[in-house]
């Protein structure tokens, strides 16, 4: 079981989004997802978040919002419980991430790119919905094969 963090930072109706293209052995490999990672040890979802977000983006969140918990079943890599956040108040510049590319995309034109389709889902109602929610979604290698959602 692995505990992660995800942030959507947002600015100017864009959400920050990174390209996964560098990091070798990416379960992520070509596509664009927020920015985020794995818990170190002893850490809570807030920590995790905003240091993750330092080092991938060299941005400092000043305000943030937990949106939803995601539990990702995939049949090759286990199971992940990943601490949803949106953010639109920050400081700092953007830093180049040993990652991929970051870049600010539209909001109407994020589920255009090369995304999980469970990424879809959850991208729908950050976009469209402020509720909080909770999202399980089951893999077969890359394949969605099973979504289950609940609204609070």
């Amino acid at each position: 079981m692995i505990n992660t963090t995800l942030c959507y930072i947002e600015k100017d109706n864009k959400y920050l989004m990174l390209h996964r293209t560098k990091k070798e052995n990416d379960l992520n490999e070509g596509k664009w997802i927020g920015v985020g990672g794995k818990f170190e040890k002893d850490e809570t979802p807030e920590e995790c978040l905003l240091r993750e977000v330092q080092e991938e983006t060299g941005l400092t969140l000043t305000k943030y919002r937990l949106r939803a918990v995601i539990t990702f079943i995939l049949n090759e890599w286990g199971t992940e419980y990943m601490y949803l956040f949106t953010s639109n108040e920050f400081s700092g510049e953007i830093s180049e991430c040993d990652e991929g590319e970051l870049k600010w995309v539209d909001k109407k034109d994020i589920l255009k790119l090369n995304i999980w389709d469970g990424d879809r889902i959850f991208l729908k109602k950050l976009i469209e919905e402020d509720n909080f929610f909770t999202l399980k979604v089951v893999y077969d290698g890359d394949r969605l094969v099973e979504s289950v959602i609940k609204d609070y």
